[in-house]
C-alpha cells in the first residue's frame, strides 16, 4: 500500500450552486480531510472555467491553512508560465510566514487553454517552454541566489524552506529530476505510461539541496463506496462534463448523477462518456485496496494525491472516509 495519502481538491461547482460554495465545499473538505489523517490538501488554478472556481490557488490555499491545523497545505498547482516567478516567490513566502511548516509549492507548466484566456494573461502557448529557465528563477529567488536582479530580494521568501513539487506529464518529470525536485505524476488510467515516466525520473534524478531522492506521487480519481455500482456512479457527474467539453467546448458544472444517467447521447458523446469513465480506480473497500496495491507495486509511489469529483457531496465525502480507511489512516 502506498505510505502517504493526500487530496487535491479543484474546487469543481455544482449545477444550481453558486462558485462561491464550491470554494465553500473545499475548504470544508480541508477541514474534514485533516480530521481523516490525510497527509496534505493541494488546490488547483484554473482560468475562465465555468466548471471550476478555483482560480486563484494561493489566495485558496491560505483560507484552506487558516482553517486546518495540522495537514499540510499546497498548490497542485500554480502554473509557473502564467506568473512571474518572483511575484509566485513572493505568494508563498506569505503563506510560509503565516503558516510556518506547513506549505508546499505544487508548479506546472500548463498556460491558459484557449487563445483568449492567453491573451488575458499575457502570455502564449511558447511560455511553456520557458517552464524549466522560470523554475530555476524561482526557485532562486527563494534561496537569494537569483543573479539576474541582485538589488531585488524575494520578501518575506528569500531564506524560508518550502517544498516545491513537479506536476509532470512527459517532459516536466526530466525538468523535476534534473532539478532534483518530487514529482507528482497522473493520470493513473494510463498506468503503463506512468510507470514509464517514474522509471525516467528516477534513472535520471539529480540529489539537491531540495531533495537527496525521488520522491513520487501518484495522482488520480479514486472512488469507494458500498457497492461497484454506486462507486461508478461517482464518476459520472465528471465523465460527462469531459464528453461535453470535448463535443462543446465548454467545461460545465457537474450534473446529478441521475440527469446524466437520463441523457439522450450522441454516438460521439456516448463514445467520449464511455471513455471518461474507463480506468479510473473504484469499487467497494476490498476492490479498491487490490488496485491500489498493484498500482504501489507498479511504481514504488511514495504517495497518492487523489482527485475525485462529484456532484453528490455525501457520497463524496463517504468515499474519502472510506479511503482512508483502507489506507489505515
Amino acid at each position: 500500500m502506498i505510505r502517504k495519502l493526500s487530496i487535491l481538491d479543484r474546487s469543481r461547482t455544482r449545477q444550481g450552486h453558486p462558485a462561491a460554495q464550491a470554494l465553500r465545499d473545499t475548504v470544508d473538505l480541508a477541514r474534514t480531510a485533516e480530521e481523516l489523517g490525510y497527509h496534505r490538501f493541494w488546490v488547483s488554478e484554473h482560468h475562465s472555467v465555468p466548471g471550476v472556481a478555483g482560480s486563484a490557488p494561493t489566495v485558496l490555499a491560505a483560507a484552506v491553512a487558516a482553517a486546518t491545523r495540522r495537514i499540510r497545505v499546497g498548490t497542485g498547482g500554480v502554473m509557473l508560465p502564467n506568473h512571474q516567478p518572483l511575484v509566485v516567490a513572493e505568494q508563498f513566502g506569505v503563506l510560509e510566514s503565516l503558516f510556518p511548516g506547513r506549505i508546499d509549492m505544487g508548479l506546472g507548466r500548463s498556460v491558459g487553454f484557449t487563445n483568449g484566456i492567453r491573451r488575458a494573461l499575457g502570455r502564449d502557448t511558447g511560455d511553456a517552454d520557458r517552464f524549466e529557465e522560470q523554475l530555476a528563477e524561482l526557485l532562486g529567488w527563494l534561496d537569494g541566489t537569483q543573479q539576474a536582479h541582485p538589488e531585488v530580494h524575494a520578501r518575506p521568501a528569500e531564506g524560508l524552506r518550502i517544498p516545491a513539487y513537479v506536476l509532470a506529464t512527459g517532459e516536466g518529470a526530466g525538468i523535476a529530476a534534473r532539478a532534483g525536485l518530487p514529482v507528482v505524476v497522473g493520470d493513473l488510467r494510463a498506468r503503463g505510461r506512468v510507470a514509464e515516466i517514474v522509471d525516467t525520473y528516477r534513472k535520471e534524478f539529480r540529489p539537491s539541496v531540495r531533495g537527496t531522492r525521488p520522491y513520487v506521487v501518484i495522482s488520480g480519481t479514486v472512488a469507494v463506496a458500498a457497492s461497484t455500482e454506486e462507486a461508478r456512479r461517482l464518476l459520472v457527474p465528471e465523465a460527462w462534463s469531459l464528453a461535453y467539453s470535448r463535443t462543446r467546448g465548454s467545461f460545465p458544472p457537474l450534473r446529478p448523477a441521475a440527469e446524466v444517467e437520463a441523457l439522450e447521447m450522441t454516438t460521439k458523446e456516448l463514445e467520449l462518456y464511455e471513455g471518461a469513465l474507463a480506468g479510473h480506480i473504484h469499487g467497494t473497500e476490498e476492490q479498491v485496496a487490490a488496485e491500489l496495491s498493484e498500482v504501489a507495486a507498479l511504481t514504488g509511489a511514495d504517495e497518492l494525491l487523489v482527485t475525485t469529483s462529484t456532484y453528490d457531496r455525501e457520497a463524496l465525502l463517504d468515499s474519502y472516509v472510506r479511503l482512508a480507511r483502507i489506507a489505515g489512516l
